[in-house]
């Protein structure tokens, strides 16, 4: 990773696996064509599960200068970001994470999710303008967009595809979060569609058992940002965790990745407002 992308001026940060197949939402579907992007409102439920929704994942470090704020004003800072939340509502959907402790390079990480990434772009920017946003630096940046499975389909490989869709979560609420960056060799991208299908096939199998317990979601960045994927994964099991890692990596697939996490970022699972109330005590 350029160390330019970990110094990078704060506003520029709005512009800019589980298995590859599995991590994608299994049962996605693309909005309708006749609504614009900057038509569409957010719904929660839907936009975790549409394909062709953008996601920004930012990291920020909390600078000394906010805790020379007095504490009056610290207090009034998670007000404030959440306000700045809801007056964005319709057109972005905003999720916190609190990283403090967990990370060195970061305090907390938000990650957007929007139809027209210009919607990210405005959220961003205005948060700077905030007492915790003024206060804060971006030490990591990345973006990408949902798109339909390619490879573990209903015509390529439709028992797997059956197997995934059987698996559903069934853990506790998930406590925690994982954001991880994964890169592709050129022996990946220039692979028969069907040496690929093999792959994933070997890829996703030993994972099966470990979807009860790990939630996932896949965002492609190849070409609009400097890496070809991002993995997110919820779980309240950090050892099952640890175990689908483990399993991940003891399948050919992985020899053909060139960066797998750097960084690794894990989060606590908060709302927004209690994320800002955390780091301004």
């Amino acid at each position: 990773m350029n160390p330019k992308r970990f110094r990078r001026n704060w506003l520029s940060a709005g512009v800019g696996v589980i298995a590859i197949a599995a991590a994608a939402v299994v049962g996605s579907a693309s909005f309708s064509s006749s609504a614009s992007a900057e038509e569409m409102m957010v719904e929660r439920a839907k936009i975790l599960k549409d394909i062709g929704v953008y996601g920004l994942f930012t990291t920020f470090k909390v600078r000394p200068s906010y805790y020379m704020l007095d504490a009056a004003e610290r207090a009034m800072a998670a007000d404030e970001v959440d306000a700045l939340v809801m007056a964005h509502k319709d057109k972005v959907l905003v999720d916190a994470y609190l990283t403090r402790g967990f990370e060195s390079e970061s305090d907390f990480m938000l990650r957007l999710n929007a139809y027209e990434p210009l919607n990210s772009q405005a959220f961003l920017t205005e948060f700077a303008a905030t007492r915790l946003g003024r206060n804060s630096d971006v030490t990591f940046s990345v973006f990408g967009v949902t798109k339909p499975l390619n490879h573990t389909t209903k015509e390529k490989s439709p028992d797997l595809l059956k197997a995934l869709q059987e698996t559903a979560y069934s853990a506790p609420d998930p406590k925690y979060a994982f954001m991880i960056p994964i890169a592709k060799d050129a022996e990946w991208w220039n692979m028969s569609e069907a040496d690929k299908l093999k792959r994933m096939e070997e890829h996703t199998l030993p994972t099966l058992p470990f979807l009860v317990n790990v939630k996932r979601k896949l965002y492609h960045s190849t070409g609009i940002d400097d890496t070809d994927f991002i993995t997110y994964f919820e779980t309240a099991d950090l050892v099952a965790f640890n175990d689908l890692n483990i399993a991940l990596f003891s399948v050919p697939e992985m020899l053909n990745n060139t960066r797998y996490g750097r960084p690794t970022v894990m989060g606590a699972i908060m709302s927004v407002k209690d994320v800002v109330m955390a780091l301004s005590k």
